[in-house]
């Protein structure tokens, strides 16, 4: 990481907020800073999934050309922060650079809506396409779940979901940078939470405040939809890209859930990029970027996966 770069992210991570109070404020701070101004490129459409209780926003983005598939969305934001405006960007660009129609999901978020509601609207969002896949002519096997941060837990969890419930089955995920534990102080299992924990934008007395907000009871933080590396059964789950951030203090967890899905058997691809969290939804890293999007669409191809099956 460029000398300059670091001093600006270590300037940034100094600056002290109380997310617990001044959650709305951020929110809207959080949209202002990511704001696309070439929001006019490309075609979007913005729709909603209807239930029987509520309607869920979402944002379709297209490719230039027909699609070669189906990414469904989950954005970041500790569950606290973002919606599909403030991630119009990185959709649009994720679009445009897979050739795949993305879905970007406006779950509810936390404190207002604590775990699981918003789980239970990017899995029915999820289960919509996957069941009815004449709405955009897209067929199950060539849909892709796909988060970052508190989306990729969202992600992984969606996951878990559709192979407890049973109601459709995840080929693909991509999980960018994901939560996936539930202990991020001091005494947590992994040395990237106090070695990554300050100076790197996002730090770990955050992330505690973000799964703080997101609990419902403290019983939640226990549970493996919230916490999906603590699953006992990681057993029947998609092809996995994993993504990490070398300063993150996320890290470990991360790889964790990606070693711990190899080992129940499942294809898990790991890839570590020397960055910090959040990248994908800024344009200050485009090296990095440019590098996530090479794994990206190496995975979606499929290369690597299929080559994997045919050996066994």
């Amino acid at each position: 990481m460029k000398t300059i770069t670091r001093l600006l992210i270590k300037a940034i991570s100094s600056v002290s907020v109380d997310i617990e109070k001044e959650y709305q404020k951020q929110r809207k701070m959080y949209e202002i800073i990511h704001l696309d101004y070439l929001k006019f490129l490309g075609k979007t459409v913005d729709a909603n999934v209807a239930l029987e209780d509520r309607e869920i926003p979402i944002r379709i983005f297209y490719p230039k050309e027909e699609g070669e598939g189906l990414l469904i969305f989950f954005h970041g934001g500790g569950w606290v922060y973002g919606n599909v405006e403030s991630y119009h960007k990185t959709c649009r660009t994720l679009a445009k650079e897979t050739n795949q129609i993305v879905i970007s999901v406006e779950y509810r978020l936390a404190p207002e809506y604590p775990f699981p509601l918003g789980l239970e609207d990017c899995y029915e969002v999820t289960k919509k396409f996957f069941t009815e896949t004449d709405i955009l002519q897209v067929p199950s096997s060539k849909i892709t779940l796909i988060g970052d941060s508190a989306g990729g837990n969202l992600a992984a969890s969606v996951s878990l979901l559709a192979r407890d419930r049973g109601e459709f089955k995840v080929e693909k995920q991509i999980l960018l940078y994901p939560v996936t534990h539930n202990n991020h102080t001091e005494s947590s299992p992994f040395p990237s939470i106090s070695t990554k924990g300050e100076d790197y934008l996002l730090t770990a007395k955050d992330i505690v405040t973000y799964v703080n907000l997101y609990k419902k009871d403290i019983r939640d933080v226990k549970d493996p939809y919230m916490a999906p590396l603590l699953v006992e059964d990681a057993t029947r789950q998609p092809a996995t890209l994993l993504i990490t951030a070398q300063h993150d203090p996320l890290r470990d967890e991360g790889e964790a859930y990606g070693y711990k899905l190899k080992e129940a058997g499942n294809y898990a691809e790991i890839h570590r990029i020397d960055t910090v969290h959040g990248f994908f939804n800024y344009s200050l890293f485009p090296k990095a970027n440019k590098k996530a999007y090479t794994y990206i669409k190496h995975f979606l191809k499929g290369d690597a996966f299929n080559e994997q099956k045919r050996q066994k």
